[in-house]
């Protein structure tokens, strides 16, 4: 799982039929404290996420294409699959 923020939408008017109605974002990898870390990824929304939202990202194959698209086999690396309310560091520090 990656931690991350939602920068922006990507719009694609040519995409590959498995696409269709999924939406296309452009995240960048946080730390626990959210800070930017300046690396980018694009996600496939499968939660509904908005700008400026930290979301946690699935990283891998049949996960990612599952999640975002409903079904398997679409070539699909990352997907957002949750939004994050809220992160508490004060157990893992102590």
């Amino acid at each position: 799982m990656i931690l991350a923020k939602v920068l922006g939408n990507i719009v694609a008017t040519q995409k590959n039929h498995r696409y269709v109605g999924a939406r296309m974002m452009m995240c960048e990898h946080i730390n626990l404290e959210g800070e930017g870390t300046g690396y980018t990824i694009l996600a496939l929304d499968a939660v509904d996420a908005g700008v400026g939202d930290t979301v946690l990202i699935v990283q891998e194959g049949w996960s990612a294409s599952t999640v975002a698209t409903g079904k398997a086999g679409a070539a699909i690396d990352s997907a957002i699959v949750g939004v994050v309310d809220h992160i508490d560091l004060l157990d893992a520090l102590s």
